[in-house]
């Protein structure tokens, strides 16, 4: 469920900072499929893909977060 939460936030931001899912793993150096696991939902990611997807993105871990449901 949490990683489902993770996977839709970071193929949202990708799509909206334009870039393609295999631009974007190479940008960030895994490969196509374990990009395509993490924006399905299937992995969930580790702190430092975090990190580097939120500098790629320009934009803070805080951004990327997903919101807490109780919030």
């Amino acid at each position: 469920m949490e990683a489902e939460k993770w996977g839709r936030r970071i193929r949202a931001f990708r799509k909206l900072k334009g870039f393609t899912q295999e631009g974007f793993a190479k940008q960030l150096g895994v490969s196509v499929s374990i990009l395509g696991e993490i924006e399905r939902g299937n992995r969930m990611p580790a702190l430092e893909f975090i990190e580097r997807t939120a500098h790629l993105l320009n934009i803070t871990v805080e951004d990327l977060t997903p919101p807490e449901e109780n919030e």
